[in-house]
């Protein structure tokens, strides 16, 4: 019997099949794919020596080198490695860099171990060139609907809800202003942009048709944080309808207080322990308040540094955070708000309004509109 080969990649990926990455270690950090797994046939030392050979002797010298590097117990340590992912991943499949030797290799030796497993024809390769593709499509074709509004009017929260959204911030875990550095840093380019089209295509659930409506995206500008959102798609974004979260300026700051000083708690203490979390937020507070301080002008920035230090000291003697509204509503009003107008005031006649509401209203509003295309559908089959 052959060994399995898979090409479909759409439903790979649309069924989050596991994936299993024998590929360098190196190359892995370069680039991969959300949920894959790298337990690799050659080390990144291995790798370069073998490609070395391949280069001064050709490939049949560098395959015999290859199976001396990996042999005995070291062979034995592999596969059972591999072995254990199958076992945990029944319906998982494997790749390397082409879909070539490194990955046929370890197709034999887990199925000579009565563990076979259907490989991923191309590789990585190919599937990378298959996503970037269908996002370019998806981005191009596809109806999109902005969800706009100023600074804590909780536009992710919003996005959170939908069926039929993309959390961009999410994707690049960066929460998108000065401040929105997260723990662990962000993803490489490449992971970001596997991630936005994987993302794509798994709101079609696996459907030949995908479900009616429009894409629901926060309105973002080209960078988030360091990553920037694809060309083909901010280009769509720039002219792509638009609704407007309006909230008072009070539930604004609540909101921003809850994502940029209660919320990131949690997550900093999983990086740093929950002794260290609130030391290490509040460095990164006034670090990012740091890095708007040109903008800010001096006296400006001096103050309220001081006064995000006093919230946090506060903070540390007493727990509570109450302390936080002051600078945070400052910087609202004075820093946010005007960047805001301003960014409204160019796109205005370019990119249409289609509503404008509390971010309750704006959320039945997407919801019942993608309701309303899902009927429409039904009665025209």
């Amino acid at each position: 019997m052959s060994p399995a080969i898979n090409e479909n990649y759409a439903e790979i990926f649309r069924s989050r099949t596991p994936l299993l990455d024998v590929r360098a270690p190196c190359e892995f950090q370069q680039g991969a794919f959300p949920g894959a797994i790298n337990l690799p046939l050659l080390d990144d030392t291995e790798r370069h020596t073998v490609g070395l050979c391949y280069k001064e002797q050709g490939p049949q010298t560098a395959v015999a080198l290859g199976h001396e590097l990996v042999s005995g117990q070291l062979r034995e340590t592999r596969i059972q490695s591999w072995v254990d992912w199958v076992l945990r991943h029944p319906e998982g499949q494997v790749y390397c860099f082409r879909g070539g030797m490194r990955s046929a290799t370890v197709q034999r030796w887990l199925e000579e171990a009565g563990y076979p497993i259907p490989r991923v024809r191309g590789g990585y390769k190919a599937m990378r060139r298959y996503l970037l593709d269908h996002l370019e499509q998806a981005a191009n074709e596809t109806p999109l609907t902005l969800v706009s509004g100023r600074t804590g009017s909780g536009k992710t929260r919003v996005i959170e809800s939908l069926d039929r959204a993309i959390d961009l911030e999410g994707l690049a875990r960066h929460r998108g202003s000065a401040f929105g550095r997260r723990p662990g840093g962000q993803p490489t380019q490449i992971d970001f942009e596997n991630g936005l089209a994987i993302a794509w295509l798994q709101l079609q659930s696996g459907d030949a048709v995908p479900t009616p409506g429009p894409v629901i995206l926060e309105d973002e500008s080209k960078l988030i944080g360091h990553r920037l959102i694809p060309p083909a798609l901010f280009q769509r974004m720039t002219t792509a309808p638009r609704v407007v979260i309006d909230e008072p300026l009070e539930s604004r700051v609540r909101v921003t207080l809850e994502d940029y000083v209660l919320s990131p708690l949690d997550e900093y203490a999983r990086f740093h322990g929950p002794d260290r979390a609130p030391e290490r937020l509040g460095e990164e507070l006034l670090n990012s308040l740091d890095r708007i301080r040109n903008r800010l002008g001096g006296q400006r920035h001096a103050q309220l540094r001081q006064v995000l230090q006093d919230a946090l000291q506060q903070q540390q003697r007493t727990g509570s955070t109450d302390a936080h509204e002051a600078w945070i509503r400052t910087l609202l009003v004075d820093y946010y708000d005007p960047l805001y107008a301003h960014a409204a005031q160019r796109r205005a006649g370019i990119a249409p309004i289609l509503f404008t509401g509390t971010r309750a209203e704006v959320q039945e509003f997407l919801a019942t509109s993608a309701d309303r295309s899902a009927q429409r559908r039904q009665e025209a089959g």
